[in-house]
């Protein structure tokens, strides 16, 4: 195969460069319609398993290689995805090193995203990175500059940025249709009561895994069944619900209302009714103020899975004209009557929008893959996914200090308390770091 896709390498050719005043080393080729692209992907179990079933669904890329940290699990995803034809690492330095892929796809634990992201970058390759971005807003914002000075494509898994059903909402709300908004609110609902997790005891990591690399730049510590390979999104070292769960409906709001982000957040929770092992709450409440004038609300009960809206919708927002429900294949917005001492009649009709957009993943595969060639700004850019994942971590940041912390989006500092200021970051285990 001809390889017509030539990247910036700014190990190689960064010195050369600056000799020439050049901000940026502009050699990428538009690719051709019939040039494939090369992909690796790291991470191929539970998540990065859709995303190999999303890719595999356009058939101008090509897996061409795959990395994980336990063996069975990655020898699986080889014959499943690629007829076992695919190079395998457990390592995935060795992965970005390679110069003949043009992008990598990252499915790993959110402590991995940050350090994967901004090598990939610099080695000139675009990246696929799932939500949330990173597990503290300073890794974040390091993402994005890696992907800026680059010039890379760097698309997150908040996959409903590429849904047209989605996008004729934002258009909706942002033409003042339902008048001014002032809520928005979004939940994670799941009764795990009474056993949550589970209790598990240290022991001996299974015989193919390497958890000295899953544990990568956090701290050492032994292995639990109730940590690896997925429960970790229960444990406030490695992620939260709010971060895995709630980025998606924060990302969404955050795109109707077309805002930046918050300027106050306030988190309310605790561990009440299930017993486990986890170290975040089981149930917690997080209210982010807005500088437009409005706020959002986040609940996550995990100890209570009854519906929390009058009608079915992944995200709800309340305007003075009507209430916007949104779901992937269903728009409703019913309408608001005049309350006290206002006129009481309907102030709008009833609208629905129905969608057909088919497995949003896919869509933003497509999305990505559409962007490479078009050296476009892609649907769920890293800025955007950067900024959204913000609101998650300032809400485990509240919870953390038990205060209500006063957030300034410019200079993304935490101006009213030092404690939490210091919670942007964390110092990484040797030899791991960032860029």
């Amino acid at each position: 195969m001809t390889r017509k896709l030539n990247r910036r390498s700014f190990h190689s050719t960064g010195a050369a460069a600056t000799a020439l005043g050049l901000t940026a080393l502009q050699t990428t080729k538009v690719m051709g319609a019939n040039d494939r692209i090369r992909l690796g992907f790291i991470g191929v179990a539970n998540r990065g398993g859709q995303l190999l079933s999303a890719f595999s669904t356009h058939n101008d890329m090509e897996i061409a290689v795959m990395c994980d940290v336990a063996k069975s699990t990655l020898d699986a995803a080889n014959q499943k995805y690629a007829g076992g034809k695919a190079d395998t690492y457990g390592d995935f330095r060795k992965v970005i090193e390679r110069k003949d892929l043009d992008a990598v796809v990252i499915a790993t634990p959110d402590h991995w995203h940050p350090i994967m992201t901004v090598d990939a970058c610099d080695a000139g390759k675009d990246v696929y990175v799932e939500k949330p971005v990173s597990l503290t807003i300073h890794e974040g914002r390091k993402m994005v500059e890696a992907a800026r000075r680059n010039n890379r494509v760097v698309q997150v898994g908040t996959h409903r940025r590429s849904g047209k059903l989605y996008a004729k909402g934002v258009d909706f709300v942002q033409a003042g249709k339902i008048g001014k908004v002032t809520v928005a609110r979004s939940f994670h609902r799941s009764n795990m009561y009474p056993n949550g997790i589970g209790h598990a005891k240290p022991t001996a990591p299974p015989a193919d895994l390497d958890w000295n690399m899953w544990l990568g730049p956090r701290p050492t510590r032994p292995f639990r069944t109730t940590i690896a390979p997925y429960k970790f999104r229960w444990w406030k070292e490695y992620c939260s619900q709010i971060c895995n769960n709630g980025v998606h409906a924060l990302d969404l709001i955050r795109w109707m209302m077309n805002s930046k982000g918050p300027t106050s957040v306030c988190c309310m929770g605790g561990k009440f009714a299930v017993d486990d092992d986890r170290t975040i709450p089981d149930t917690a409440e997080t209210i982010f103020q807005f500088p437009e004038g409005w706020i959002s609300l986040f609940g996550m009960y995990e100890a209570s899975g009854y519906p929390t809206m009058a009608r079915s919708g992944y995200v709800e927002l309340r305007g003075t004209m009507g209430c916007l429900y949104a779901a992937d294949k269903l728009i409703e917005v019913v309408p608001e009557r005049g309350g006290q001492f206002q006129d009481p009649k309907y102030r709008m009709e009833k609208v629905t929008m129905k969608g057909t957009d088919g497995d949003l993943t896919a869509q933003n595969a497509r999305n990505f893959l559409d962007c490479m060639r078009s050296r476009k700004k892609p649907n769920a850019d890293i800025e955007e996914g950067h900024r959204s994942t913000t609101m998650a971590l300032l809400s485990k940041i509240s919870l953390a200090v038990g205060q209500r912390i006063e957030w300034d989006p410019d200079t993304e500092q935490i101006t009213n308390n030092p404690e939490a200021n210091a919670m942007l970051f964390y110092e990484y285990r040797k030899p791991w770091k960032l860029g």
